[in-house]
């Protein structure tokens, strides 16, 4: 079975994660310039490196889709630069994930692979993809919709370590970030940790810098661009988080759930909608 995750931030990371150790196949699929802030935890960082691991799996960056099954053949993840999925008809993956975390969809179809996976807001079950898992920190977070829609977004990060939107560290203008510390790095409220455009982007928390975008990522004012955890764990700066795996584990269930009715009611006699 092979599966393609739209996107390969620290959440669709922790999707692949979960379903390569179950036996899955998995491609990932980014855009050129990746804003991912955990990028010690995210497979986005083989399109700036070529070549990544996480948690002891391996992804590589690929060229073209025979690279990519190359890549897949020697037992790691390829990650093609392909934003809108072009390359879903030349590749068939029996599912498709949609881990863009975009809030809403943007471009994923209910015909794009036999089971289509939406992950967050922005998806349907029914409408534009055959099932949803829940991304929202709580008590339904993983939960798999199979009729209707995530929780909305509330714009508000969850709370860890009793902190919510106090950890997270924003561009303070449009430019091209450049980082003043590296992802691990113990700061306090106040430090320096970014510059864009001759501003200063400053810690507003003590603990570890859990996530840091990439030198020269282009930003806009007001855009997440770090993350402060309180907790001061160094061993959470390479695992992917609980919330990643929570995700991962609804995808999980989903393809396993929707393979199933498949596999006893076949297209021809079944239209999983």
């Amino acid at each position: 079975m092979l599966a393609l995750i739209r996107g390969a931030g620290d959440i669709a990371t922790g999707i692949a994660l979960r379903l390569f150790r179950a036996g899955i196949r998995v491609a990932m699929l980014e855009v050129a310039e990746p804003t991912t802030i955990r990028r010690t935890v995210a497979f986005s960082e083989a399109v700036r490196l070529g070549e990544c691991e996480v948690e002891g799996v391996s992804a590589r960056l690929a060229s073209s889709v025979g690279e990519a099954r190359g890549i897949l053949d020697c037992g790691a993840i390829p990650v093609l630069v392909d934003p809108g999925a072009s390359c879903s008809g030349e590749l068939s993956p029996d599912v498709l994930v949609d881990a863009i975390l975009a809030k809403r969809n943007l471009g994923t179809t209910l015909d794009m692979a036999p089971v289509v996976v939406g992950v967050g807001p922005g998806f349907t079950a029914g409408i534009d993809c055959h099932a949803v898992v829940e991304t929202m920190r709580g008590h339904y977070l993983g939960r798999v919709h199979y009729e209707g829609s995530a929780l909305p977004n509330t714009g508000v990060p969850g709370l860890i370590g009793g902190f919510a939107g106090e950890r997270v560290m924003r561009a303070p203008a449009d430019g091209v970030f450049e980082g003043c510390v590296e992802i691990g790095s113990t700061v306090a409220a106040g430090d320096v940790c970014g510059m864009v455009a001759g501003l200063p982007m400053c810690a507003t928390i003590d603990g570890t810098v859990r996530g840091l975008l990439a030198n020269g990522v282009h930003v806009s004012a007001g855009m997440k661009a770090g993350d402060v955890d309180p907790r001061c764990e160094p061993d959470y700066i390479r695992c992917a988080s609980d919330k990643a795996l929570a995700v991962g584990g609804g995808v999980l269930e989903a393809i396993l759930a929707l393979t199933d009715a498949l596999v006893r009611h076949p297209p021809r006699e079944h239209c999983l909608k």
